[in-house]
């Protein structure tokens, strides 16, 4: 469902989290790398990828990301970032895998933004740096994820700006997750937590910028939690059922907007007609609980999933359905087409090209009794050169249309958003990359208020340990 940020100003708690946070910010950092040189020696793995874009560059039907508006599903754990960039596993380590596995990593970056606010009339610029140390840990196959696991990743990016501290801020993402197989029922669960500041979508793969709060286009906080259970259970060798539940709470810790709660659930029969291709239906069971004066929306999902790997070097996944959304009100049912498409494609070594298109139905948290559907199409292509440069371009589409949930309101807004993110990350050592990018983001609505063009060049340098 949607993250709805801020229609108003940033609370006053920012201003004093970015008075009161530079003096700790260097002891932090300072600690943080003597712990990490301390422990150096021991068994480690190194920082997971991030292909510009949420969560497996075959985008899972089943995914529910952060983003309430783009989304590539799960991350491919076979790749390892490098600056924004992945590299494989082999790449920077040898030997086998052990059980145990932990890494530290931090992250510099310089940024200079010719719109901080993201706003339509008052453009503002300044430089930020952003300091973003990463923790994980984890037991078990962490990186394959196919056997028994259980992972911890905590990172959090604290920006400081050159000339508006009174904007610096902290936010905390935050991700674990397990999974256990028995003879024949694999358990899935997961749980993220992300304590948002800024005008960002930020999360565990990508804090640069990509996704912005559009439905509000300002800074704003939210306090945002999710969980995830999936239960799959052979019924013989070619089929199996899946069944899934999802618990969502958007809280905003100021009264100017709205928060909700998210429950659902759902049951899928799954049929493997290859080793490669794999199809399934079924249906989801949500109820929506939106802030007052919002009515409440109870939902039914029917879909029908796919998922093939065509060749070693393509794989898709899709899911294709409609949604049935009612309101406790006089208003009638919503009925809309929801869908998730992902794929994958390896035409050469050191080529990636990554591609991820759905739709589905989000609340507004910035007009009272609106909700509005979202229909995207993002993208990544990465190419390696000399086994230590990597070329990057992240690219996305999103079309938001709003519509009424009570009778008698009259939503009108109609927004086209897009980016553009060419990048190159060079890996000086096993343990050291640089690299620069250019982030162009542009939204278009027929409310000039929401409306705005960003740019932003950043130079970062990566550390792992």
């Amino acid at each position: 469902m949607s993250y709805q940020p801020s229609p108003f100003f940033k609370s006053n708690a920012t201003g004093k989290l970015g008075q009161s946070s530079g003096a700790s910010l260097a002891l932090f950092v300072g600690i943080f790398i003597a712990c990490a040189f301390a422990v150096r020696g021991e068994d480690s793995i190194p920082e997971e990828p991030l292909p510009s874009s949420p969560d497996n560059a075959v985008a899972q039907s089943d995914a529910a990301p952060l983003q309430p508006t783009t989304s590539l599903g799960s991350l491919d754990s076979r790749n390892l970032t490098l600056g924004g960039e992945t590299v494989s596993p082999s790449e920077l380590h040898g030997g086998e895998p052990r059980r145990f596995h932990y890494s530290f990593g931090l992250t510099i970056r310089a940024v200079y933004d010719d719109n901080i606010f993201i706003s339509n009339t008052d453009r503002v610029s300044d430089w930020y740096f952003a300091i973003e140390p990463r923790l994980t840990v984890g037991f078990g196959d962490i990186e394959g994820r196919n056997e028994n696991y259980v992972r911890l990743d905590y990172m959090p990016s604290i920006i400081l700006y050159a000339d508006h501290s009174n904007e610096d801020a902290v936010s905390h993402l935050i991700m674990l997750e397990g999974q256990y197989r028995f003879s024949r029922l694999t358990l899935n669960l997961s749980q993220e937590v992300y304590i948002l500041d800024g005008t960002n979508l930020n999360s565990i793969v990508d804090t640069t910028g990509l996704f912005a709060n559009l439905d509000v286009s300002q800074p704003t906080r939210l306090n945002l939690f999710i969980t995830r259970l999936r239960a799959n259970y052979e019924l013989s060798a070619k089929l199996f059922l899946t069944g899934e539940f999802d618990a969502q709470i958007y809280d905003y810790p100021d009264d100017d907007f709205f928060s909700s709660q998210i429950i659902s659930g759902g049951l899928y029969i799954n049929y493997n007609v290859t080793p490669k291709l794999t199809i399934g239906a079924g249906g989801t069971f949500g109820y929506d609980w939106v802030e007052d004066p919002n009515v409440d929306q109870p939902f039914e999902q029917a879909n029908f999933r796919l998922n093939y790997q065509v060749t070693g070097k393509l794989g898709l996944s899709a899911s294709v359905g409609a949604e049935f959304r009612q309101f406790n009100d006089h208003r009638g049912d919503y009925v809309s087409p929801v869908f998730e498409l992902g794929a994958i494609y390896h035409p050469f070594d050191g080529t990636t090209f990554t591609l991820a298109a759905g739709r589905r139905i989000l609340n507004s948290g910035f007009f009272p009794d609106q909700d509005f559907a979202t229909t995207y199409v993002v993208g990544r292509i990465q190419q390696r050169l000399l086994r230590r440069v990597y070329l990057g371009l992240g690219f996305g589409y999103e079309n938001s249309d709003y519509f009424a949930t009570t009778s008698g309101v009259n939503a009108t807004r109609n927004d086209d958003y897009w980016f553009v993110e060419p990048s190159v990350d060079v890996l000086i050592t096993r343990w050291l990359s640089v690299g620069a990018y250019y982030l162009h983001r542009e939204d278009n609505s027929n409310i000039d208020f929401f409306s705005f063009d960003d740019n932003q060049v950043g130079v970062r340098a990566t550390f792992r340990f």
